[in-house]
């Protein structure tokens, strides 16, 4: 895509609309009183639409490191001028872009992550989270709290993935990049925290494509590794871990669901955000982890936490979403520490890994 960048001449970024920090409607440094923030919340669709539009349109790749006005992004992106101004002026209201005094545009530290090209793209997250389907359930909040049930099927006939991968190709597309961006995001956080020292083997249980796999490898060169997951998950597994990657001689790949048998040995296993399901289904994802490894093994748990504070707003509204999507919940620290105590682990130090999630140490008795 073609980059505006003209001739530099601004003004710098005064307006409040334009800082990251200022709320919505507002003056500068000044809270709204609770009515107005009260309504901005119920108009909070109006928000995450905004951010689903200028990522489909391509708004943030279209600007550059210079200023552009509405009309010059309007015909990189092929929209009407006066429209795509209205939409960049309601971006500007939460931080993402900012509008100089001048009328043109610039970016925030929040729009250059609707980049495709940033190193910490959050591009395909937002089109997951904002995706078709989700103006659907959201709606049905209600039944869910009522029932504590997944209310996907009665919307669609069918379960979440099988509607997923069955109805939505573009929608399961969505999914797939945004799993991978996050994951690959994460697991440079992961490898950083965790010390290998002294272990041969680790094994990657529910570890989607291998991403932390693939990086604590790469750390520890003396480590073997496996990564476990679904037979269409492994399938797509990272190009490092395939046949023929830098890391094909130290990776073994298991095709199998860690619900029903963990066919894993290994001094180290990492279960990275799949503990979201039923409580059955949790329940028996960590007792076969603790029935497959050997005495004396380390469990790593890594979660988001509802409880985590930095991260609340969002964390929470996954959880939300998990509840309407699949009838699952994310964990609050204490159910997670019941939960992996009730399966046998000795539980020790917890630490967070970035704002988002945090990972538990434990070793089987």
């Amino acid at each position: 895509m073609t980059t505006v960048s003209p001739t530099p001449d601004t003004t710098p970024v005064t307006s409040p609309l334009s800082s990251p920090s200022a709320p919505a409607a507002s003056g500068a440094g000044q809270a709204p009183p609770p009515a107005m923030r009260l309504r901005e919340l119920a108009f909070g669709a109006a928000c995450a639409a905004a951010v689903r539009a200028a990522a489909r349109l391509g708004v943030a790749d279209a600007l550059g490191d210079t200023p552009a006005s509405a009309a010059e992004l309007a015909r990189i992106v092929d929209t009407e001028p006066v429209p795509l101004r209205r939409l960049l002026r309601a971006l500007c209201c939460y931080g993402i872009f900012g509008e100089t005094e001048d009328g043109t545009f610039v970016h925030t530290e929040m729009s250059r992550l609707l980049r495709e090209d940033d190193p910490n793209s959050l591009r395909y997250i937002c089109l997951w989270c904002t995706e078709p389907w989700t103006w659907e359930v959201w709606p049905r909040l209600e039944d869910a709290v009522r029932t504590g049930s997944s209310v996907f099927p009665e919307a669609f006939g069918k379960g979440f993935f099988d509607y997923l991968h069955q109805d939505a190709g573009e929608s399961a597309h969505v999914f797939n990049r945004a799993m991978t961006t996050s994951s690959m995001q994460s697991a440079r956080d992961v490898a950083e925290l965790l010390d290998l020292t002294g272990v041969s083997s680790v094994a990657d249980i529910g570890g989607g494509q291998g991403h932390v796999l693939a990086s604590l490898l790469e750390k520890y060169p003396s480590v073997h590794g496996t990564l476990m997951d679904l037979p269409g998950v492994v399938a797509r597994a990272d190009a490092r871990l395939r046949d023929d990657g830098a890391l094909a001689n130290r990776v073994r790949i298991v095709a199998g669901d860690c619900r029903e048998d963990i066919p894993v040995d290994a001094d180290l296993y990492i279960i990275k955000n799949i503990l979201e399901w039923d409580d059955e289904s949790t329940r028996r994802a960590l007792g076969n982890v603790v029935a497959a490894a050997r005495p004396g093994a380390r469990v790593v748990v890594i979660e988001n936490l509802v409880d985590d504070s930095p991260s609340m707003r969002f964390t929470t509204a996954m959880d939300l979403l998990l509840l309407l999507n699949v009838g699952g919940a994310k964990h609050t620290r204490e159910s997670l520490l019941a939960r992996m105590s009730d399966a046998g682990l000795r539980i020790g130090e917890v630490r967070p890994v970035n704002a988002y999630l945090h990972a538990f140490e434990c070793l089987v008795p």
